[in-house]
Formats: C-alpha cells, sequence, structure tokens
C-alpha cells in the first residue's frame, strides 16, 4: 500500500517574485514481517548487515562508480527508501532527501597499507562490519578506494532487511557491464515449467502458514506472541487450517496431507531437538569487534576433478576442506578434537532467483553438521556426502525460515530466547553460492575478485563464505575477535587440506569398485 503526502515549497525567484511547486513528501510502504525480523536482530555483537568486497583492475573512478551505481541501483525502488520505525513494525518510506553521494563515498586505507594491502583492507572490512548504517537514509552504503594494489576496491554494506544474499547478487550483477535491469512489471516466463505448480503450492502451503499466518497472529492481540508459538508449535494446526481455507487445492487427497503433516512434525521435531555443538573455543560469549580475512582463488576445476573421482559434488568437496581447516586450527591451538562436529547453518532458497529482483528475505537454514574431527580427508568427504544427502528433501529449512520471521517481531526477551535456540546448537553461518564462471566487466575494468559474508545472529561468532567466480573458488571468514582473533590463521588451512584430498584420491586403488 503507497500513501502519498504534498507540501508547497516557495523558492526566491527574485526579490519580488515568489515561485511556488508541487514536491512529494514521502511514499509509504508496509515492510513485510519476515523483514521486520532481520530489522530488528541487530545486536552490539552482530549487525544484520551483508557485507562484500569487490578488487577491480584497472582502476575505475570514483565519478564512474556514482553514475552506474545511480543510473542501475536505484531502479529498485528500495535502494531509495529508508526504514521508519512504528509501534507495529516498521515501514519503507522514501527519502525525500536522497543524495547518491551519501551511499557512494571514497575510502582511503593508511599510508603502510602499502606493505599488505590485502591485511589492511581486511582490517578496514572487520571495522566497518560493527559500524551500523545511518538509520535516516536508505540502509546500504559503497565505498571506493580508488587505488589499491594496481586498482580499486569496492565495499559494498547492505542491511539484511533490504533483501537476502540470493536475491543481492541478482541486485550486483545488474551493476555489472551489461547487466540486466528489473523487470518493469510482475515477471512471469513464458512457458511455465512443469514445477510451476508444484512452486506455487509450496509458496501456499508452506511458507504462509509456517511464517505469514504465524506472524498474523501478533497484530490480532496482545497476547499475539503466545498465539504464534501456539501456531509455530501445531503444525497440524496450521495446515488443518490451510485445508478449511482451500489453500491446498491441486494436491492429490488427503494421503498427501497426511504426509505432509508427518513430515513437518518430523522435521520440525529434529530442528527443535538437535543436540547442542560439541564445545570449543569458536562458541562462547561474543565481543564487538570483527575480523575478516580471505584466501587466493583456488582452481574450480581441480575441485571439480577431485569430486568426479570420489563420485561426490563439488559441494562436499568444499564443505570437507572447511571442516578440515576448521579442526586443524582448533588442533594447532592444542584442543582435543577427536569425535567432535560442529553444526553450521546454510541458507538454502525458497523461490526462484528469476524472482530474486523482487528483493526481500526468502531463504531457510538447512543446519549442515561437520565433521571437524575426522583426519581422514578422504572419510571425511564421505561423511559430508552421507549427511548432505540425509538434508536432501527436508522442510527444516523452511521450519528455520519460519522461526526467524517470527522471532524478530515478537517482545525483545522472547526474541532472544528463540535466537539462542539456534545459536546453542551452531557454531557458523555458512554460505556456498556458485557465481559466474567467467570474469565480469565493471566501468570498463575487470572485476578480479569478489566474496561476500552474511552476518551471524544471537551469539554465533563465526562466518564462512565459499564463493566460486571466473574458474576460481574462494574462501572467506568473519569471525568475532573474543571467538577467533585470528581467522587468517583457519583461512591458510584451507588450501592444504585440498591439497591432502587431492594426493590421497591419487593415491586410491583405481580399477576396483
Amino acid at each position: 500500500m503507497l500513501a502519498f503526502d504534498h507540501k508547497i515549497e516557495s523558492f526566491p525567484k527574485n526579490k519580488n517574485t515568489m515561485v511556488k511547486r508541487l514536491k512529494p513528501v514521502h511514499t509509504v510502504e508496509r515492510m513485510s514481517k519476515v523483514d521486520t525480523a532481520w530489522l530488528r536482530m541487530d545486536s552490539s555483537s552482530n549487525l544484520m548487515m551483508i557485507l562484500g568486497v569487490w578488487i577491480i583492475r584497472p582502476k575505475v573512478s570514483y565519478q564512474a562508480v556514482c553514475a552506474r551505481i545511480e543510473e542501475r541501483l536505484l531502479k529498485y525502488p528500495r535502494f531509495s527508501q529508508r526504514v521508519q520505525l512504528d509501534a507495529t513494525g516498521a515501514s519503507w518510506v522514501t527519502d525525500t532527501d536522497f543524495r547518491i553521494t551519501r551511499h557512494v563515498v571514497r575510502e582511503k586505507l593508511p599510508a603502510s597499507a602499502k606493505q599488505n594491502p590485502q591485511q589492511a583492507l581486511q582490517t578496514r572490512l572487520g571495522e566497518l562490519a560493527i559500524q551500523p548504517l545511518d538509520m535516516r537514509h536508505p540502509l546500504w552504503e559503497f565505498r571506493l578506494i580508488e587505488h589499491y594494489d594496481g586498482g580499486s576496491v569496492l565495499l559494498v554494506r547492505i542491511h539484511h532487511c533490504i533483501a537476502d544474499g540470493l536475491a543481492l547478487i541478482a541486485v550486483t550483477q545488474s551493476l555489472v557491464d551489461g547487466g540486466a535491469e528489473p523487470p518493469p512489471h510482475k515477471h512471469r516466463a513464458q512457458a511455465e515449467s512443469p514445477w510451476a505448480a508444484a512452486e506455487d503450492w509450496m509458496s501456499h502451503t508452506l511458507i504462509e502458514p509456517l511464517t505469514v499466518a504465524a506472524v498474523k497472529a501478533l497484530d490480532a492481540a496482545g497476547d499475539g506472541a503466545a498465539q504464534a508459538f501456539g501456531a509455530l508449535g501445531d503444525p497440524r494446526h496450521a495446515l488443518e487450517m490451510l485445508v478449511e481455507k482451500g489453500f491446498t487445492k491441486g494436491m492429490s487427497g488427503s494421503a498427501d496431507m497426511a504426509k505432509l503433516a508427518y513430515q513437518v512434525l518430523r522435521d520440525g521435531a529434529a530442528l527443535a531437538l538437535m543436540p547442542d555443538d560439541s564445545a570449543t573455543r569458536l562458541k562462547g560469549q561474543p565481543g564487538q569487534a570483527k575480523r575478516v580475512a580471505w584466501c587466493q582463488p583456488m582452481p574450480l576445476d581441480e575441485v571439480r576433478a577431485v569430486g568426479k573421482a570420489l563420485q561426490c559434488s563439488i559441494n562436499d568437496v568444499l564443505l570437507a576442506c572447511v571442516a578440515g581447516a576448521i579442526g586443524q586450527y582448533l588442533r594447532g591451538h592444542g584442543d582435543p578434537i577427536v569425535g567432535k562436529e560442529i553444526r553450521a547453518m546454510v541458507p538454502v532458497n525458497l523461490r526462484p532467483m528469476s524472482e530474486a529482483y523482487k528483493l526481500g528475505n526468502q531463504f531457510g537454514l538447512a543446519p549442515v553438521v561437520l565433521p571437524i574431527g575426522l583426519d581422514n580427508p578422504v572419510e571425511r568427504v564421505f561423511e559430508v556426502r552421507k549427511r548432505m544427502g540425509e538434508l536432501k528433501g527436508s522442510m527444516q529449512p523452511l521450519l528455520a525460515f519460519a522461526l526467524l520471521a517470527v522471532a524478530g517481531v515478537l517482545i525483545k526477551p522472547v526474541q532472544d530466547a528463540m535466537l539462542n535456540l539456534f545459536s546453542k546448537k551452531t557454531t557458523a553461518v555458512m554460505t556456498n553460492v556458485p557465481g559466474p564462471r567467467e570474469k565480469l566487466q565493471f566501468c570498463g575494468s575487470t572485476l578480479e575478485q569478489t566474496l561476500f559474508w552474511v552476518p551471524q545472529s544471537g551469539t554465533v561468532g563465526l562466518g564462512v563464505s565459499i564463493l566460486s567466480y571466473g574458474g576460481g573458488v574462494q574462501f572467506g571468514i568473519i569471525s568475532d575477535t573474543t571467538l577467533c582473533p585470528n581467522p587468517q590463521a583457519i583461512i591458510d588451512h584451507f588450501a592444504p587440506e585440498f591439497d591432502r584430498l587431492s594426493w590421497l584420491t591419487l593415491m586410491l586403488p583405481w580399477g576396483k569398485e
């Protein structure tokens, strides 16, 4: 819903004449409950802000970057709107004082950065990770370092309430040379896939009852929190309401409904009854400082070859390397890790990527348990493959989506209690995103490297980012300095862990079943 207001402003034309014009003051659009959830999850230890970095060569000018972002990014209305809070939630309000120079700013690294530019850049990103964005204006910012190691660097900060990381990939792709603009109207493919009806059914039958229906209870009565917990704690009730309201139109019959109800209950119980993570130095109460680190790209073809040889996916290989690197880091600090496991929450997209331009948050979280206590790389990758297979078809991402949606609109103590449910059972948030195979161009220069990190919520202090791009794959880490003061020490184990896996793969007795 949009609301418009106007005022008459007077401007002096000369001493004897006043010119009046009609100027729009603001437009108002109600923020969704799910996006409001992310807005309210900010804490002193973890800001709900997506952090990114582009390394560009040769260098680009500030004027060119401003022009490109103003031309492309502002075609998404959300990026010219600020947030307005009220007693029942929040709204998107057009920023009538919008200036591109406020959101695209020049940045300089200290003179000492010439000795180790990457380390200086990582330090600056860590500082920006704990600096809140200005609530008086749209919650995003680009910082350009015009001169960096023979090129330029663009630092990106976008609040999670604007969109999730998967949607923002589509947005950033529109900024590159030749990037596609968002559709001017609601987009629908000319020939829908055979799965289109199933996607619509899933959206209405699962996402709506487990999130929208639950959080609407908060608006219905003062004791909405109890009602929301009731709806969330009894999925069968939500599904029965769907039958009454006709949401299950298109399903084959009551047998499908019973199967669905059973799966929701089973996966909901599995999510709620997850055991706590193994106790490691990476878990605890975070402080209020961050550090960022990343490695140079590894050849993606080599990762693919190892996966093919072991009949595992690229994802299995990369997650096994993450588990090995974290295990080596803990072992290097004298911590016993035999038999230990840590859980990472991995975002799972819940919408077609063709609709990512709509922004907002529509993703779930899949709990991936990493076997950090397995020292043999081949054994570890097979164990990861097994566990990823067990997650396929699970509704846990949908249920996690529901829990997080509800959490952000409850009173603060209840919200914290719900977030702690995940924090106690989680050591890290991890993203694994496949990017373009060929390097992209930006303002006529080459986008050499691109990395981003999604925020951690509650007391989670570790974020792991895996991004394939331009024929390589990179690992990045953002950590709380209280729990992990030197994330580079984890990063430095990724390449050796992959090398160990590669060598052992070559040494396996090929030719036998």
